[in-house]
């Protein structure tokens, strides 16, 4: 008897080859059979999902997403099951949670308050990567992976770089995938080229990826793309581009000449033409983001300040490179930076009136704000900071020093990204086969980005049935089976005997994102059956209510 029977759908099972019509039958957490099941009469299961006209894909991974805490809502289960995400990849752009001891745990979850919000289940740390996987461990209805995060390890070993190493393999022996970095991010910035190949090292002979956010995007990519090569290839390490984006046929050709030097290469993007940061990354200077350098503003478009039109990634200041330009220089400053002087600096009347001459009026109407967790301020959510900043009788500049004030930096806003990440580009670099599905996430706020509530519905809505992007199977590969293969996430990514049983039914007519930037918090449509180990957590387009999400640690 069969604890699960999904019949009469057609199986994309991984491999590569077409849909083809088939039943799978799932006992105690694994796929057990893949075939006609059900033709000398129905198969006795404990629970049958019939799935004539839709197909049944392996789960898909998710290789770039901010729900370390998260990922413990229901209403982020919700919204990725609903698009047919079993698998998180936390720890991304080389800040969260582990390993941590108390000062490095107010650190990240202070500064990267707006990203991955606080964890409901630290106690105040010291935190291990192994803490932290079990707090993932069947409390939620996804699974998760995550990477040690660099600047974690940066501020909680003070840049010792014996330290850090051993921070580094801890992590690893834990159940880590991987090492991550957010090269514009305190105090990650303030690494070279050289701290992170050593760091790679014992990621390189565990064979797992080198997953960067890079020192600069846009036009500033092929810096931050020659410095990941440079830690890639002195480290012998396998490398993954995140949200890669800009224009597609520059990107697509650092990638190429990267493989035809015999780098291991791949990379995520989301199918939006908008980014998505923390206020303090896009509206101020390295100076005070990061406030470890001299005291003063940079004129906008310098390295590091936003320029109009230029768009970062997750956070990162848009179209920013490392300070001098010069790859894989370090900013300079501490591994363990003040944002209470950040917060007293803006204050000071001289830096407002400095902010509000040097930068750019174009910025502050790009800028739509998304999480503003401050009483009384939420009603800016939803409106660009200039549109807020007039209905309350503000100049822009002076507005966005008291909102990063009133909320202690945990602002956070959705932005347009420039002319040249174009709609072509966005397409071109998601049919490149080193191509990974990631939807950076980010899911707190009032206005989020859609991306968070229909990044891989539109992947599939979009992207396969519309416009022929991808074939069903192409999609499996980009979307599941490629990251399972990425992270080396045991018994993944395929729809076979053996194989455990996280499975999605998808009726490949409805299924679209209905998320969008004035709505973003809608669920996707067309999933509405998905089992994580076996066990049903979604079922009629609703939550089960169980939680069988496992930490998967690489094997």
């Amino acid at each position: 008897m069969f604890d699960v029977l999904i019949q009469g759908g057609r199986v994309v099972d991984g491999t590569g080859a077409p849909p083809y019509p088939a039943d799978v039958g799932v006992r105690d957490g694994r796929i057990e059979a893949v075939g006609d099941l059900t033709s000398g009469g129905a198969r006795p299961a404990a629970v049958a999902v019939e799935a004539t006209g839709r197909l049944v894909l392996p789960g898909f991974v998710d290789a770039h997403v901010h729900g370390d805490a998260t990922v413990l809502d229901p209403g982020v289960q919700l919204a990725a099951l609903r698009q047919g995400v079993t698998t998180f990849v936390l720890g991304q752009d080389g800040l969260s949670f582990a390993p941590s001891g108390p000062e490095t745990l107010r650190f990240v979850t202070r500064y990267f308050a707006a990203i991955n919000g606080a964890h409901p289940a630290l106690d105040g740390g010291p935190v291990s990567v192994a803490d932290l996987l079990a707090t993932y461990d069947r409390t939620t209805a996804l699974n998760t992976a995550y990477l040690v995060p660099h600047g974690t390890v940066r501020h909680a070993a003070s840049a010792d770089p014996a330290q850090m190493l051993r921070l580094v393999e801890r992590g690893l022996e834990d159940g880590a995938a991987g090492l991550s970095s957010g090269l514009e991010y305190v105090p990650g910035r303030y690494g070279d080229a050289a701290e992170l190949a050593a760091l790679c090292a014992p990621v390189a002979r565990a064979g797992l990826p080198y997953v960067t956010h890079m020192r600069g995007y846009e036009e500033a990519a092929a810096t931050g793309m020659a410095e990941a090569r440079a830690i890639a290839e002195r480290a012998g390490v396998a490398l993954h581009v995140s949200h890669y984006h800009g224009p597609g046929e520059r990107l697509a050709g650092m990638v190429d000449r990267a493989l035809a030097a015999g780098l291991d290469v791949t990379f995520d993007s989301y199918p939006y033409r908008s980014g998505f940061s923390i206020l303090a990354m896009v509206a101020l200077p390295r100076d005070l983001d990061g406030p470890d350098g001299p005291d003063g503003l940079r004129e906008p478009g310098a390295p590091g300040v936003p320029a109009p039109g230029t768009d970062g990634g997750t956070a990162g200041s848009p179209g920013s490179a490392a300070p001098g330009g010069a790859p894989g220089a370090p900013g300079g400053g501490t591994a363990r930076p003040d944002l209470d002087r950040t917060v007293a600096l803006l204050h000071d009347p001289a830096v407002r009136r400095r902010l509000a001459r040097e930068t750019d009026p174009a910025l502050w109407r790009r800028i739509v704000l998304a999480h503003v967790p401050s009483p009384g301020l939420a009603w800016t959510e939803g409106r660009t900071l200039a549109d807020a900043a007039a209905e309350a009788g503000r100049d822009p500049a002076g507005f966005c020093a008291d909102l990063l004030i009133a909320t202690g930096l945990a602002a956070s806003c959705v932005f347009a990204q420039p002319p040249g990440n174009d709609d072509a580009s966005l397409r071109l670099l998601l049919r490149h086969p080193a191509h990974l599905g990631g939807s950076d996430a980010i899911h707190l706020g009032g206005h989020p980005h859609p991306r968070a509530f229909g990044a891989f519905a539109r992947f599939l809505g979009r992207h396969v049935r519309e416009l022929g992007d991808w074939t069903w199977q192409e999609a499996v590969a980009h979307l599941s089976s490629g990251p399972a293969r990425r992270f080396r996430l045991p018994d993944r990514g395929q729809v076979r005997p053996g194989m455990a049983a996280d499975l999605v039914v998808v009726d490949p007519e409805r299924v679209t994102d209905t998320a969008d930037y004035l709505r973003p918090r809608v669920l996707a449509e067309g999933i509405d059956d998905v089992l994580v180990g076996g066990v049903p957590v979604l079922a009629g387009g609703a939550l089960t209510g169980a939680r069988p999400g496992r930490p998967l640690r690489p094997r």
